[in-house]
């Protein structure tokens, strides 16, 4: 249970962040190339770690 909140916490902190830099856009255009660059970002560091659990297993 701890851990479930803990981790509910940081989600909330983590698209809060994202959240507050999309808000900070000045056009729906804008919005939506930071979204595109977020998800990007978040993907490759995805695929980054995901390489080293596979690595790490052998």
């Amino acid at each position: 249970m701890r851990r479930m909140r803990a981790e509910h916490a940081r989600r909330v902190l983590t698209l809060g962040s994202i959240r507050a830099d999309l808000e900070d856009q000045p056009s729906a255009r804008a919005v939506r190339t930071a979204a595109r660059s977020w998800v990007a970002d978040l993907l490759a560091l995805a695929e980054d770690i995901a390489t080293e659990k596979t690595e790490n297993a052998r």
